[in-house]
């Protein structure tokens, strides 16, 4: 019943101007639609009514060439330099939506969780996470891996994956994103704002697949293999 559409290599801004162009132009009785982009650059994204030169520094971020762009949906700063970002847009005709977000938030991650738990072959199993813990720090509230959140996607107690949900009148936006590896430390103690406890919090929410030394080479087939079994856990 669900459609895949894989729309390639782009700018950060012109990937959120198509997730939020697919929401607009969604029916009642399309199908779900699984989004799979990638970015044409280190990039980053953050939620719709988030200010975020009150957590990094921009001009820092520009000299790393991070590539900013407000999402069509809310939610903190997410750094896609390391993780599978998707996208999932459900009509409100399908049997699955619901006017709890909630709801949704868990038959989507539910998804996500049978692909994390097929890519690590059963040896480790997911869940999602039952009620919020609290943040750090203030800032941390306003980062998506350095917060969990409730029906995240949670492995040995940290957070794996991670979402942001738009619901309109024809259905939602489920706007997602799985943890590969954290950033490199360097460029997270340059770009985050001083005296905030992000970057610690982070490291001790953020379950890194690949630890800290990995090729790019690595990340892209680790990209590769959860991509290609979100497919089969989401849309079969």
């Amino acid at each position: 019943m669900w459609k895949v559409l894989d729309t390639g290599v782009a700018s950060a801004q012109k990937n959120m101007d198509l997730d939020a162009k697919l929401l607009e132009e969604m029916r009642l009785d399309d199908p779900p639609l699984l989004h799979l982009y990638e970015w044409e650059q280190d990039s980053g994204t953050y939620g719709y009514f988030l200010k975020p030169n009150q957590y990094l520094d921009l001009s820092k971020a520009e000299k790393w060439g991070l590539s900013l762009a407000r999402r069509p949906t809310g939610g903190g700063i997410v750094f896609h330099v390391c993780d599978l970002a998707f996208s999932a847009l459900v009509p409100a005709g399908f049997p699955a939506f619901s006017l709890n977000t909630l709801d949704n938030y868990n038959f989507i991650n539910n998804g996500v969780k049978k692909a994390v738990k097929k890519f690590f072959k059963q040896s480790k199993a997911p869940e999602l996470l039952p009620s919020e813990p609290t943040p750090l720090d203030e800032s941390s509230r306003h980062f998506c891996m350095a917060k969990p959140t409730i029906y995240d996607v949670m492995l040995q107690g940290k957070k794996i994956a991670g979402a942001a949900q738009r619901r309109v009148k024809q259905g939602y936006l489920h706007q997602g994103s799985i943890a590969i590896a954290l950033p490199q430390k360097i460029f997270l103690q340059d770009v985050l704002l001083p005296g905030t406890q992000v970057l610690e919090a982070m490291e001790q929410n953020t379950f890194s697949i690949l630890g800290r030394d990995y090729t790019l080479a690595d990340l892209q087939e680790v990209r590769q293999e959860l991509r290609a079994l979100l497919i089969e856990s989401l849309t079969v």
